[in-house]
């Protein structure tokens, strides 16, 4: 799969002409809904001799259109790639998503970044998808231009998996509200979050569960705060493990964050290094303990719970 930053640069890197069936959409987390969708048309494009191309954007547009909203993506930017790589995906090209990209009309976005590309034959546009500033382009408009371009459309249906419409949306108040088990369903993979090994304050390392606090980017959605059966990727090693996301009650009410993980039988330094957490289920709520062994109690049957729980 390579990646570009326009549908021109499909021409710039071919000799002879290419022609293109294309999709547009933000496929944050690239979920079941996302999968089923880009597999039929990957199949559709091989059977009509055309070459695969999701165009999407860099930052999300939320990013850009409420700056204030923070931890609202499935995965990164590169997990993205390398889901889509995965789909027979031949071109991902990331549009840049400013503000004044957010300001072009419908039809002005549509003409200057899609329908420019003289081999575009077939546009493939999710049931749902809109277009423009405030989003005033539909189906409509997409449809009119496509016909005065000779380009076929097609609007495909919405997905739908146990009676529920599959967005990513819904899969972020799953996730939001501590069910990774339920998220992961939707998904098609078990959620995860990536991040880097940071200096902790060292507690648990004193009371017999060493953890590893992990820092992950702003814009990664975190689940409810709990204590997590978790699985850890370590340089293409998987450890079982629990992660506990909250502020550490029993110790201080403090208002940051942690990501602490503690990963069984590993003893490793691994300060710096990049971690993938992979979330399994929610255990339990967090919790402030009246003392450190009534913690420790509780950390240990966390602990025996999940090897099982991990091993069946």
């Amino acid at each position: 799969m390579k990646i570009l930053n326009s549908l021109l640069e499909i021409q710039q890197l071919n000799q002879s002409p290419v022609t293109v069936g294309l999709t547009i959409g933000n496929f944050d987390g690239v979920h079941a809904g996302h999968r089923q969708l880009l597999k039929k048309l990957q199949a559709e494009c091989t059977k009509k001799g055309l070459q695969f191309v999701v165009v999407t954007f860099i930052p999300h547009p939320q990013k850009i259109l409420q700056p204030e909203k923070e931890r609202f993506l499935l995965n990164s930017y590169e997990k993205r790639r390398e889901l889509l790589a995965t789909l027979g995906v031949n071109y991902l090209v990331e549009l840049k998503f400013t503000r004044d990209f957010s300001t072009l009309s419908a039809e002005s976005f549509m003409r200057t970044h899609l329908f420019s590309y003289q081999g575009l034959k077939e546009f493939y546009l999710g049931y749902d998808f809109a277009f423009g500033a405030n989003k005033q382009g539909g189906h409509d408009l997409a449809s009119t231009i496509c016909h005065e371009s000779g380009i076929n459309v097609e609007i495909q249906p919405k997905f739908e998996m146990h009676s529920e419409v599959v967005s990513s949306t819904f899969i972020r108040d799953l996730i939001f509200s501590g069910r990774v088990d339920e998220a992961s369903i939707y998904l098609e993979r078990t959620f995860n979050l990536e991040g880097v090994v940071i200096k902790g304050e060292g507690r648990g390392k004193k009371i017999g569960y060493p953890t590893a606090n992990i820092q992950v980017s702003p814009d990664l959605i975190i689940p409810d705060n709990g204590v997590y059966v978790t699985r850890t990727k370590y340089q293409n090693m998987t450890y079982h493990s629990v992660t506990n996301i909250g502020f550490n009650p029993t110790f201080k009410d403090g208002k940051q964050m942690h990501i602490e993980t503690n990963i069984f039988d590993f003893d490793n330094d691994i300060y710096g290094e990049r971690l993938e957490i992979e979330f399994i289920k929610k255990l339990r709520n967090e919790k402030k303990f009246s003392t450190v062994n009534d913690l420790v109690n509780q950390i240990k049957a966390d602990v025996i719970t999940a090897k099982k729980m991990l091993q069946s």
